[in-house]
């Protein structure tokens, strides 16, 4: 078995979360032929790791200031995640929602995606 093999069977062993993947997409109704926007899952079930790191950047509000906190999503390299996605992700029981804008960094053994908490579809 070769090393980067390796590295990555190390990696995934790593990988206790789930996440799947939403994209927002254009579907045309047979019925009336109008064109909406809804959700549509492209991905289920995807084992992935989820990071957290504090922020040396300090969030200054009205009347307190607060350490921000980075989200790192790490997943199997060969996954495409469209810029925008809707990303769920299941990790110790709970359930949260993310969505990514940039581009992620990807490695042979893996791949790494800063995430924001999702609010809304653009």
């Amino acid at each position: 078995m070769d090393l980067e093999k390796m590295h990555k069977q190390a990696l995934e062993s790593l990988y206790d979360g789930k996440c799947s993947v939403y994209e927002y997409q254009k579907v045309r109704d047979e019925t009336t032929k109008l064109v909406k926007h809804e959700e549509a899952c492209v991905l289920t079930g995807q084992p992935c790791r989820l990071s957290f790191e504090k922020s040396t950047a300090v969030l200054q509000g009205e009347s307190s200031a607060a350490v921000g906190q980075i989200a790192k999503l790490f997943l199997a390299p060969e996954i495409k995640i469209k810029a925008g996605s809707k990303i769920c992700v299941t990790q110790a029981g709970i359930n949260t929602d993310y969505t990514y804008s940039g581009v992620p960094a990807v490695y042979p053994t893996h791949q790494e995606i800063i995430l924001e908490l999702f609010e809304r579809w653009a």
